[in-house]
């Protein structure tokens, strides 16, 4: 397993998960052009498209990392390595999100 590979149990997929959101891709942001840097942000650009769709509409529960079905989980972690890794463009996740909540 990679730094950035998702851990194999829900516990520890969610720790990553946080460690992602929180630590990982906000640092990353000092030094990149992306247009946020705040730990929620990436939580919604990364859920959102996981989910294909504001995320909430498909999540009943907060906060959602936790109630997110695994899938959804390891889809979101998925997109978030890949944009640490710089092989996702943040964004297009970023304007397809706000396009869903109507912002664009």
């Amino acid at each position: 397993m990679t730094a950035l590979s998702p851990a194999p149990d829900r516990e520890a997929r969610e720790r990553h998960w946080l460690r992602l959101t929180r630590e990982t891709l906000p640092a990353l942001a000092r030094s990149r052009d992306w247009p946020v840097s705040a730990d929620h942000c990436f939580q919604r650009i990364l859920l959102d498209n996981a989910c294909g769709g504001r995320w909430y509409d498909h999540i009943a529960r907060r906060p959602a990392y936790a109630h997110a079905p695994d899938a959804i989980l390891a889809a979101a972690i998925a997109l978030g390595e890949s944009v640490a890794e710089d092989t996702a463009d943040l964004d297009a996740l970023n304007d397809k999100s706000m396009r869903w909540r109507g912002k664009l």
